[in-house]
């Protein structure tokens, strides 16, 4: 099978948080252009990768292919509430081995948290990352990687340990200065 393009999705606070402390998604960095960019660019992909509380949204949700990352599992499985979800723990199958089971041969995987799972995709590696910014706060929260916030840590950072560079900005919403940058590897 042919590994699909991967791609990451996330809008983020001033600060780099993705949810509050207690794993909600704010109110106040939904931007409905930054949701039409997110829901169009999802409904182009093969499948989508998220973690237990994290999800797409929208009415095809269910009829989607689906990577849900869970420590629950010691094996691939096929979820039985939704035979389109396959359970993947990734401490005991690689990503390869996670893809060829959806039985989709290239394509691309769009990742749309949360952070351990954006962070476990850092080092399988994403062809792009598009990371919207907006200037609403969230001091307290949860961050869209791992290590973000803690000393200062940016996104920015983390994504540059991975060879990850910025190659373009757009702006989505000028009245809300949200804007998405496309993050993509080096060369």
């Amino acid at each position: 099978m042919k590994r699909p393009r991967i791609e990451g999705y996330a809008v983020i606070s001033k600060e780099g948080m993705i949810a509050t402390a207690d794993g909600l998604f704010p109110e106040s960095i939904k931007v409905p252009a930054d949701h039409q960019f997110y829901m169009d660019s999802v409904a182009r992909a093969s499948a989508v990768a998220n973690g237990a509380h994290s999800a797409e949204g929208g009415i095809y949700e269910k009829d989607r292919k689906r990577l849900r990352l869970t420590r629950r599992v010691t094996r691939l499985t096929q979820d039985p509430k939704n035979t389109n979800v396959t359970l993947w723990n990734p401490a005991t199958a690689p990503f390869d081995e996670a893809w060829a089971h959806l039985r989709i041969d290239g394509g691309s995987l769009v990742v749309v948290g949360g952070t351990e799972v954006f962070g476990l995709f850092l080092g399988i590696g994403y062809d792009a990352f598009y990371l919207s910014r907006t200037d609403a706060s969230v001091p307290e929260g949860r961050p869209v990687f791992p290590g973000v916030g803690r000393d200062g840590v940016t996104p920015a950072e983390v994504m540059g340990k991975y060879d990850l560079v910025l190659r373009s900005t757009r702006m989505l919403d000028a009245a809300t200065n949200t804007y998405v940058e496309e993050w993509g590897p080096k060369g």
